[in-house]
């Protein structure tokens, strides 16, 4: 059985690409029939941000990937939080040590710091430890048996490093990037197992996933060059690697580099699935979510973020992502993020919304409103916007009267015949009874009146909508009307007349 994990750090907000990564893991573990498990990798205690975990869950909840097994859920291969899991990672770190695939290291950071200076004054090209460095170093390898013993008797600071081949081809099959080969001899030896006992990223990494029997590793590119070192570990312990999938990165809007917090700054867009609040700094990053997208629009947007169907199609629900999803349509070049494709699919979505639904979604932001009133709202506005916040924000004067009127719409517009036509409207508009204030009767009331007056409609509905709204454009000015009530719309007829003399 196919068997994916997401495995985020908990170190802040999920970034959007890691929410594209569990989408990909989520839509391929579906379609193949198996399971998809989350697991908190957590072994850098010093990069810990409280809350972080909760946000990771409720984003994935959001939305809409669901968890078989892992961190929240449970399962047969709890814990899943690495932090909960460092007794394991000890055990195969001394099996390593035992088969001479790795070695304890006693190295200070000081000791560290003058072989990386002495190799750099040497023009070394390659200064990290390795296969040829580690001989010049304090370790297993070139210390006395008796004095490794001794030294970790008594309790001298170690970590536990990688033993690298010297000279080996290491190749594997990506699924999106086909074969990849490098060379051992650009491979330092990693630490495995840190100096606090913690395993490092890439050891409680591989034994997770070996334990966890995950069938295919589905990352982000970033990880890419650790992959060689990954395969390094597989056979060092005598494991099958599972198969790789490393996706295409995420990249800023003009296309130049990875997507970062600053882009969405500067291009006003968010880029983690939910508000976040930093809790060190109080700083408040925006959500997709609170910025009014849809889960399901931004699904729709991320999955086109580095995957095509090979169709026309561009409108896909969760449940026809899974059915048309592969991995082999995943494209290896890094994919643009332009935020204005991601309202472009949340407006599809929100047209397609019922009109209750959305009113409802009004009411959530203004209390103050009765569902009737909502409901007018979104009829004058749903097919005018992109997110449900616009439908209040947008009309400004629905709320209050305006204070001003558009210079441009005044001098071009508010003439005689519009000064006229104001007083054949307030007379008219007066005579329709409260019950029968509807856009459809205002309509049939006025237009028939101002030609009775001799006034072409056509030529003061400008000058009217500015009197009601004090700008020149707008949604359905009928509407509008109806939603404003008879007694206001007298008031604001009265107000224009009085102050555009």
């Amino acid at each position: 059985m196919v068997r994916v994990r997401f495995a985020p750090s908990p170190t802040g907000p999920l970034h959007i690409g890691g929410v594209r990564t569990a989408l990909y893991n989520y839509l391929f573990a579906r379609k193949m029939g198996g399971k998809m498990l989350l697991r908190i990798e957590d072994t850098d205690q010093t990069r810990y941000v409280p809350g972080a975990e909760d946000y990771i869950l409720e984003a994935l909840k959001w939305v809409g990937i669901e968890i078989d097994e892992g961190q929240g859920i449970g399962g047969p291969h709890a814990p899943y939080r690495q932090s909960e899991r460092k007794p394991i990672y000890r055990q195969y770190a001394d099996q390593l040590i035992s088969a001479g695939k790795a070695y304890y290291a006693f190295d200070s950071a000081e000791e560290l710091d003058i072989m990386r200076k002495q190799l750099e004054e040497a023009k070394v090209d390659n200064t990290s430890y390795n296969a040829v460095t580690r001989l010049q170093m304090k370790n297993s390898l070139t210390l006395p048996k008796d004095e490794v013993e001794s030294r970790i008797a008594n309790g001298d600071a170690y970590v536990i490093r990688l033993k690298v081949p010297l000279k080996e081809e290491i190749r594997f099959k990506d699924i999106i990037r086909d074969w990849v080969v490098v060379h051992s001899s650009t491979i330092d030896d990693k630490v495995l197992l840190k100096s606090d006992g913690m395993p490092t990223y890439h050891l409680a990494n591989i034994v997770d996933d070996h334990l966890m029997e995950i069938t295919h590793v589905i990352r982000g590119e970033e990880w890419l060059p650790s992959a060689p070192l990954h395969i390094l570990l597989y056979k060092a312990l005598g494991w099958k690697a599972p198969e790789f999938a490393h996706l295409p990165l995420l990249l800023k809007p003009e296309g130049n580099g990875k997507l970062s917090k600053r882009d969405g700054l500067l291009g006003n867009f968010p880029i983690f699935p939910l508000e976040w609040k930093d809790p060190f700094t109080e700083e408040t990053a925006r959500g997709f979510k609170q910025d009014g997208y849809f889960p399901e629009a931004l699904v729709n947007f991320l999955a086109f973020l580095g995957w095509n169907p090979g169709t026309e199609q561009e409108f896909f629900s969760m449940n026809e992502l899974i059915d048309t999803f592969s991995l082999d349509k995943i494209h290896k070049a890094g994919a643009r993020f332009m935020v204005d494709k991601a309202k472009w699919f949340n407006q599809h979505y929100l047209k397609g919304k019922s009109e209750e639904e959305i009113a409802s979604l009004i009411q959530e932001m203004r209390t103050d409103l009765s569902t009737d009133f909502a409901l007018k709202l979104v009829r004058l506005m749903k097919d005018r916007i992109t997110f449900p916040h616009e439908i209040v924000s947008e009309v400004p004067f629905i709320f209050e009267a305006p204070t001003s009127y558009d210079e441009e719409i005044v001098n071009s517009k508010w003439n005689d015949d519009a000064r006229k036509a104001m007083g054949v409207i307030k007379e008219n508009i007066h005579n329709i009874d409260n019950e029968g204030f509807t856009s459809q009767n205002i309509h049939d009331t006025i237009f028939p009146a101002l030609e009775a007056a001799g006034i072409k409609a056509g030529k003061v509905m400008q000058a009217f909508r500015l009197a009601i709204t004090g700008g020149g454009k707008g949604p359905d000015l009928m509407l509008t009307l109806e939603i404003l009530g008879k007694e206001e719309v007298i008031k604001r007829i009265e107000k224009a007349v009085e102050f555009l003399v």
